[in-house]
């Protein structure tokens, strides 16, 4: 239910419940040209198809890409060994030939050497500067001190001794110290420990009877209020499921709807409670205006209606959702559509070794290069152009100066992640697991969590990874508002 005066229905007619409609303002009622009064809401391309969908009744396509355009950029080292052995000071002068057998030296024998390495012989003098009991050569023999990296999935990294901590309580400071107006200050955030109030929003759009019609969007927003019901203590009543299939006006997911639904949400949002965003259904990119996107461009969803009043960009997305938010309260979102990999623009996104990522400004540059290589080899002209362009940005530097626009105009105090479906150059599937249709990525965060609920933020990327790495190519991303430490619990 919507939480408040409204007294709103909380979900499709697939759940049984109804009610009156809400009574809230409206700040956001779109113009009749919306696009020519805000940018934001600029006319979007309709979808093409994804090949000929089977007829209801005769099973379901393979995966299809939640895609806007079709193709999309795919992105294509060897781990050097270290031989722990080395060879042995070169041997004694001639004539000289050492008996077989442990050595007898004055000296005593070493207690125990290195693995592979071989004891002086008798009566031959030991290396210079090693006197007896010398100590153990750089790094740990064998069963002594950090294990070496365990490999999960494909994925090498130390996990820290024990299960995840919970997150800490207090304060957590971080960066340089500024001189103040009456003392020195530091940026800061707060974890939240999420036992206050917990509201949900879930948003599931197939685009029936519209081209790139998709068929797991709905079973998607319906399995994740089940899952949050039962896995973190949602209410129902304390959700909010936007889905086309339903009969009440006011809970199909058009802009209108689910720009008052982002509203909701985070209205009267505290410390320590916990806010859940979770969206399935058509992603795609826009240009960006303000600069703080490393590619050029912002990621944008549809609505339902997005043919008439246009998609929803991320830097609204933000502005609405996470902006608001005080200090320790949480915001997890989840986007599973295309180019999903910042949707919600938190600037520190994290590797599957729990550091923040970079620009990469050499990666980005072959990544362009080489699409532009393939989009000739296509006749695709168009994609030659836009591929040179990002070359071209990427030689004068303009990613680390997104990077930056981006750390200082999107960074929060507040505790917001998000989880999305693939890289923000990447296009998420729409697919069938177990018999029904689902979005690929939804259906992997139930599963890693249902099989294995304690997990820090960093085994839970790996997971997911490793579950969508059996089929798909997209890779699931991790973002926050601030610097956090990954290796904490997962809470929600």
């Amino acid at each position: 239910m919507w939480s408040g005066q409204s007294g709103y229905p909380t979900s499709n007619n697939q759940s049984g419940t109804s009610g009156a409609p809400p009574q809230f303002p409206n700040p956001y009622a779109p113009s009749p040209n919306p696009s020519a009064n805000n940018p934001t809401y600029a006319a979007a391309p309709s979808f093409p198809s994804h090949g000929s969908p089977a007829p209801r009744g005769f099973g379901f396509p393979p995966p299809v890409s939640r895609d806007n355009y079709p193709g999309h950029h795919q992105n294509s080292g060897y781990p050097g060994q270290f031989a722990g052995n080395y060879a042995p000071p070169q041997g004694p002068p001639t004539p000289y030939v050492p008996p077989p057998g442990p050595p007898s030296s004055p000296y005593g024998v070493p207690p125990g050497p290195p693995p592979g390495r071989q004891g002086p012989p008798s009566q031959y003098p030991p290396p210079p500067g090693a006197p007896g009991n010398y100590p153990p050569p750089p790094g740990p023999p064998r069963g002594y001190g950090v294990p070496p990296p365990q490999v999960s999935g494909g994925y090498a990294y130390a996990p820290p001794s024990g299960p995840p901590q919970r997150p800490p309580n207090q304060q957590q400071f971080y960066g340089p110290q500024m001189q103040g107006p009456n003392q020195m200050q530091q940026s800061f955030f707060q974890y939240s420990q999420c036992n206050g109030k917990k509201k949900a929003l879930c948003i599931g759009i197939n685009y029936v009877g519209q081209q790139g019609e998709l068929r797991g969007c709905i079973n998607d927003a319906n399995n994740m209020k089940r899952f949050l019901a039962t896995q973190f203590g949602y209410k129902e009543e304390d959700m909010v499921i936007l889905t086309e299939d339903t009969r009440d006006p006011r809970q199909v997911p058009t802009q209108q709807n689910i720009l008052r639904a982002m509203e909701w949400l985070v209205r009267d949002a505290r410390p320590n409670d916990s806010l859940f965003f979770h969206y399935s259904g058509h992603g795609g990119q826009t240009k960006d205006l303000d600069g703080d996107e490393e590619d050029g461009y912002d990621e944008v969803i549809y609505p339902v209606d997005f043919k008439e009043k246009g998609h929803i960009v991320d830097d609204l997305m933000h502005q609405i959702m996470v902006k608001p938010l005080p200090p320790g309260c949480r915001l997890t979102a989840i986007f599973d559509s295309c180019h999903s990999g910042t949707a919600l623009d938190l600037p520190y996104v994290y590797s599957t070794e729990g550091k923040i990522k970079e620009p990469n400004l050499a990666a980005e540059a072959g990544q362009s290069l080489m699409s532009a290589v393939t989009s000739y080899t296509r006749g695709d002209m168009g994609g030659v152009l836009s591929s040179v362009t990002g070359l071209i940005k990427t030689a004068s530097g303009n990613g680390h100066k997104a990077d930056m626009v981006s750390k200082s105009t999107k960074t929060s105090p507040a505790d917001c992640i998000s989880w999305s479906g693939c890289k923000d150059s990447q296009t998420s599937a729409d697919t069938q697991e177990a018999g029904r249709a689902t979005g690929a990525m939804s259906y992997a965060f139930i599963r890693a969590l249902s099989e294995n609920p304690q997990q820090s933020y960093q085994q839970l990327l790996i997971s997911l990874r490793v579950i969508l790495r059996e089929k798909y190519s997209q890779k699931p991303q991790l973002s926050s508002s601030h610097p956090m430490d990954t290796n904490i619990l997962f809470i929600a």
